[in-house]
C-alpha cells in the first residue's frame, strides 16, 4: 500500500468529513467520486461504509437535540431492507458500469440541488417507504443514500435544524446497516480497515473543523461550491 495513496485517501475523507460537518451531509457525495478511480469501487464503497458510522455517530451527538425519531422510522425500516439488494448490485455488475451509475446518481442529485426547485409538500409520509428503499438500495451500492432522503426531508419541509439531526439519525442506522452487508458479504479486507485506521486522524480533524467554521463560513455558500464540483466528478465518471 504506497504511502502516497495513503495520504490521498485520508486527505479525501478529510475533506468529505468537513463537509458533512459543516453542511450536514456530504461525506459519501464528496469521497466516493474521488476514491473510487483512486482505490477502485470496491474498495471505496465498503471503506466509506466503514468510516460514515464513526463520523455520523459523532454528528449525531450534536445534533441529537432537534432529532425527530417519529419522522424517520419509515425511512430507516425500509432502508435497511434495500441495503442488502445494493451490496449484491455491487459485487455483481461490471465495475465500469458502477462508475457510470455512480456518476449519474452524483451529478444528478448535484443539479437538482442547483437548481434549487420548489417541489411540492408531502402531506403523506408513506412516502418515506419508497425513499427509505431507494436510499439504502444506493447506500448498498455506492453509500450514497442521502440524495432521496434529502429529497424527502425538503418536501416534507422539516425545519433546519430537525432536517440536519434527522438525516444524521438516519445516515448512522442506514450506514450500520449498509456496513453489516458488507461484513456478511465479505467485503471488508483487512486493506480496507488500513485504510480506515490510518485515515483516523483526518476524519476526525475534518469533522471538528466544519463545526468550528460553521462560526464564519456560510454552509449555503460552501455547498454551492461543492455541488458545483459533484457535477464535475459525476460527469467525469460518466465519461471515462
Amino acid at each position: 500500500m504506497p504511502n502516497a495513496t495513503i495520504l490521498t485517501v485520508a486527505a479525501i475523507l478529510f475533506l468529505a468529513a468537513f463537509t458533512q460537518s459543516l453542511s450536514g451531509f456530504g461525506l459519501a457525495l464528496v469521497s466516493m467520486p474521488l476514491l473510487a478511480p483512486l482505490i477502485g469501487i470496491r474498495t471505496a464503497t465498503p471503506l466509506v461504509a466503514l468510516i460514515s458510522v464513526f463520523v455520523e455517530a459523532g454528528l449525531l451527538f450534536h445534533y441529537r437535540a432537534a432529532l425527530n425519531v417519529r419522522a424517520i422510522w419509515r425511512l430507516v425500516i425500509s432502508a435497511v431492507i434495500g441495503s442488502p439488494l445494493g451490496v449484491i448490485f455491487l459485487t455483481k455488475v461490471d465495475g465500469k458500469l458502477a462508475m457510470v451509475v455512480l456518476g449519474i446518481v452524483i451529478a444528478g442529485y448535484a443539479i437538482y440541488a442547483l437548481a434549487d426547485l420548489n417541489l411540492p409538500k408531502l402531506h403523506s409520509s408513506l412516502w418515506a417507504f419508497g425513499a427509505g428503499l431507494l436510499a439504502g438500495m444506493l447506500g448498498g451500492a455506492y453509500n450514497t443514500s442521502g440524495p432521496p432522503v434529502i429529497i424527502y426531508g425538503d418536501c416534507r419541509r422539516w425545519p433546519r435544524d430537525e432536517f440536519k439531526s434527522n438525516l444524521q439519525g438516519f445516515f448512522i442506522v442506514n450506514s450500520a446497516a449498509v456496513l453489516a452487508s458488507h461484513l456478511l458479504k465479505g467485503t471488508i479486507t483487512p486493506q480496507i480497515c488500513m485504510y480506515g485506521l490510518y485515515s483516523a486522524p483526518a476524519l476526525a480533524a475534518g469533522a471538528l473543523l466544519g463545526f468550528a467554521s460553521d462560526r464564519w463560513l456560510s454552509p449555503q455558500a460552501f455547498r454551492k461550491i461543492v455541488l458545483i464540483l459533484l457535477v464535475a466528478m459525476g460527469i467525469r465518471m460518466m465519461v471515462l
